[in-house]
């Protein structure tokens, strides 16, 4: 901000989006609508286990359940630490630092293209472990860039357009738990035309609402798209 002679008169927590204006919208209209574009997903687990799937849901509010997760490590890995920092650093301090110099559009495709690169580390942990060949190996990690470089271009979507933080963590943290939609086996399934509508209802749902819950009007001003020269589009 010194460098490039940008001036802002909110904190540094509010522009790496951890503020209390529009605070519950921005915890609950981002997860929802990641939740609709895994509506697939959800219709294929609620039918191939219809009462693990209500177990899940009875889960979510039993507090040993939650004790259990807790006082599991690599829980805490993958639903807390990997979303919390992962999301202040490549959305919360990144975008900041972009926006001034590239404007919010291109920040936003430009950001998560140091996310995707930060998982080639995979790369030499597999190396080590001497799972599979190097051809495999690279195959799996450009693939790995691939989805994780558009999760984070739609992340930065959310940061830019609600100005909180608190919504992608909660997408990383779900996405996380869901892993990537199973299309194949979803093609092999039995109930295969009620699945597959529920996978395209999905995704259109997904780019209907995308805009409208997205909408500045529900969070109030983005502190971060203070700091973007005109013209500003995605704020």
């Amino acid at each position: 901000m010194h460098w490039t002679d940008v001036e802002v008169n909110v904190s540094v927590w509010e522009l790496i989006g951890v503020r209390m204006e529009g605070l519950l919208p921005a915890a609950v209209l981002p997860l929802l609508l990641t939740m609709v574009f895994y509506l697939g997903p959800l219709v294929q687990t609620a039918m191939d286990n219809p009462s693990g799937f209500t177990e899940e849901l009875q889960s979510v509010l039993d507090v040993q359940s939650w004790r259990l997760c807790v006082s599991d490590a690599v829980w805490l890995r993958n639903q807390v630490v990997a979303p919390v920092t992962e999301e202040l650093v490549f959305r919360g301090a990144m975008l900041p630092m972009l926006v001034p110099c590239t404007g919010p559009t291109a920040a936003i495709f430009t950001a998560p293209l140091f996310f995707g690169v930060a998982h080639f580390h995979h790369i030499i942990e597999q190396r080590h472990l001497y799972k599979d060949s190097m051809r495999v190996i690279l195959l799996v990690s450009g693939m790995q860039f691939l989805y994780t470089t558009v999760f984070g271009v739609f992340t930065a979507f959310i940061f830019m357009r609600t100005g909180h933080v608190v919504g992608p963590v909660l997408c990383h943290s779900f996405c996380n738990s869901q892993g990537l939609p199973d299309i194949g086996s979803a093609l092999r399934h039995p109930q295969k035309p009620a699945l597959l509508f529920s996978y395209v209802m999905g995704l259109l749902l997904f780019l209907v609402l995308l805009f409208p819950l997205t909408d500045p009007f529900f969070y109030g001003a983005a502190p971060v798209c203070r700091l973007a020269p005109p013209p500003v589009s995605v704020c």
